[in-house]
């Protein structure tokens, strides 16, 4: 066996906590399903998603298509000369 330190707010200390005492749990042996089911699956059990909701994949096709978009598109000065080019079509 060995011992990890981590330190965490106190207030999802408390919700945790809360959560796993409803499964019958203490903190520990939460963690310690959560880092077994990680190195079982070599992976995280839960999709990640960046501050902005998205998951990694999806942030970085975002700021390529908005990079590409930027250098590519074209640019209108108000939105009745888009609504012009929107009507030719």
């Amino acid at each position: 066996m060995t011992t990890i330190q981590i330190r965490i707010d106190e207030k999802t200390k408390k919700k945790a906590r809360k959560v796993f005492s409803k499964m019958g749990l203490d903190v520990s042996s939460g963690i310690k399903m959560y880092l077994a089911r990680v190195a079982q699956d070599e992976k995280v059990p839960f999709v990640l998603r960046t501050e902005n909701g998205y998951t990694p994949e999806q942030e970085r096709q975002i700021i390529r298509e908005t990079e590409w978009a930027e250098k590519h598109g074209k640019r209108y000065t108000s939105f009745k000369e888009l609504m012009r080019d929107i009507d030719k079509k």
